[in-house]
């Protein structure tokens, strides 16, 4: 309860996120089976920060016939243990979010004590003791509005109210069975003190995340390339029973300072009909925004001096493909110097993820001690795979579905194409796309909040958009206020 905002911190860290745009292009829905979820784990998450809980003794005169005024006093009054049970609720309304528990028990402890004085007897009469509480069917109820502010979110408390219902004191040590009819002067203090102290340690709790989540970076960098950009681009949208939020999702330089201007796009989100807790949409922009900084800091590029059939990359295998080739340079080791002409392009359908990549492919001689670039071939070439995810990690698989060659220059006579086009197929299918499944293989690390984990995670895919499906698992019992916001991500 207190800490129920710790759902909304959760899903800003699992979306991905990137460059300056103000339009977004990936989305987090927590599901019903989600919220179903985090009710369960931020109950038992509140249960702990607010036990225990000290309330305010009280000191008052009780009258009793013929003694007259007796001082009464209940003193360390401390809520220890509270049940929350399975009757309790979550629900999206239609600007906040509202969590009832209700059949709420609580256990309390006290120290009590009385003593009377009187012109009539000579000595003071007193006694103390212990009283053990029972609070039986409690409701807290809580409405918490989530807004945009700024890019980032901002949470608040509309209502907070505590009701109790039954209170039963049994009094213990001294002559207790003879003040049993004293407690009434305790009831009514520790009703109203339990029904005000709960609701302000939750508006305290709220605040205090309010305020973590204004500070969180607005854009995480995953090396010293690129960055994710965090920023929030529309209110949350509440559904019947989910709550969607849209991120800008782009990435961008790691350098580039991010801008807070925002659109309000409607992005649809699907699950194919499965019950999970939660749903990420990244748009094919935010892959395509990758690609397009990777490529602009010069980090696409790969020099290929083995491959499978190491005789290809000496000359002496071409003198019959380009005579010149070995005429010039006989029997000399050669490189392969490969570089991105232009950024890789994505696109996602319903059936398949699709790239196109358009390379300068130059080729190197190894000649007395020298490299010299004797001819450069632009390929265009044509793949599609599939994404998988497990724990959580984002997989990739891609195979070559066509290429194209043409001759940019070359210092060595011009040759045909068609001549060499068997040999690229090979290298690309032996070479390229291994290499390319190697990286894909080891995976994205998506960020999560520590000690949260994605589990039973499948991918589907739509036009210009992918999602992931996920439960989430909490694997760690300790509070989650002294969890680290954000474990770093990592693209390998």
């Amino acid at each position: 309860m207190a800490n129920l905002h710790l759902l909304l911190l959760l899903l800003a860290l699992l979306s991905p996120a990137g460059a300056a745009s103000s339009e977004a292009h990936a989305s987090a829905v927590v599901a019903e089976k989600g919220l179903d979820f985090a009710k369960g784990v931020l109950i038992g998450e509140a249960v702990r920060s607010l036990t225990p809980l000290r309330l305010p003794g009280v000191e008052k005169a009780v009258r009793v016939p013929f003694l007259g005024a007796i001082r009464v006093a209940a003193t360390n009054i401390t809520l220890f243990h509270l049940d929350v049970g399975d009757d309790s609720a979550i629900h999206p309304g239609d600007s906040a979010l509202v969590v009832v528990a209700s059949g709420v028990s609580a256990n309390l402890s006290m120290a009590w004590s009385y003593y009377y004085d009187s012109w009539l007897f000579p000595i003071e009469i007193s006694d103390r003791g212990t009283a053990s509480i029972l609070v039986q069917g409690m409701e807290v109820g809580i409405t918490m509005q989530i807004k945009n502010y700024n890019g980032s979110l901002s949470l608040s408390v509309l209502q907070c109210g505590c009701n109790v219902k039954d209170l039963v004191i049994s009094l213990d040590g001294g002559a207790s069975w003879f003040y049993q009819g004293l407690i009434n002067a305790f009831e009514d203090h520790i009703r109203a003190a339990v029904e005000k102290a709960i609701p302000e340690n939750i508006i305290d709790g709220t605040s205090k995340l309010d305020s973590l989540l204004q500070s969180l970076p607005r854009s995480v960098n995953l090396d010293n390339i690129s960055a994710l950009n965090m920023t929030f681009v529309n209110d949350p949208q509440y559904g019947n029973s989910s709550i969607e939020f849209d991120i800008n999702g782009l990435f961008s330089s790691a350098t580039v300072k991010l801008s807070n201007s925002q659109k309000y796009p409607q992005l649809s989100l699907s699950c194919g009909g499965a019950s999970k807790m939660l749903l990420l949409s990244l748009d094919e922009a935010v892959f395509n925004s990758a690609l397009e900084v990777y490529f602009k800091a010069d980090s696409m590029h790969w020099v290929v001096d083995k491959i499978p059939d190491q005789s290809l990359l000496n000359t002496a295998s071409w003198k019959f493909i380009i005579p010149r080739l070995y005429w010039s340079y006989p029997n000399d080791d050669m490189l392969l110097n490969i570089s991105m002409a232009s950024p890789p392009v994505m696109r996602i359908t319903s059936e398949k993820i699709g790239a196109t990549i358009n390379a300068d492919m130059i080729i190197d001689v190894l000649h007395d001690k020298e490299t010299i670039p004797v001819a450069c071939i632009s390929v265009v070439v044509s793949a599609s795979g599939v994404a998988e995810a497990a724990g959580n990690k984002v997989y990739g698989k891609v195979e070559l579905d066509n290429f194209s060659l043409a001759l940019k220059w070359s210092k060595i006579g011009n040759f045909h194409m068609s001549l060499i086009q068997g040999v690229i197929r090979v290298f690309l299918n032996t070479v390229c796309m291994p290499y390319l499944n190697s990286r894909l293989g080891h995976g994205v690390i998506l960020p999560v909040v520590h000690g949260f984990t994605l589990k039973d995670i499948y991918v589907l895919t739509s036009p210009e958009q992918l999602t992931l499906c996920s439960d989430v698992a909490f694997a760690n019992a300790s509070s989650l206020a002294t969890l680290p916001i954000l474990r770093s991500p990592q693209v390998l």
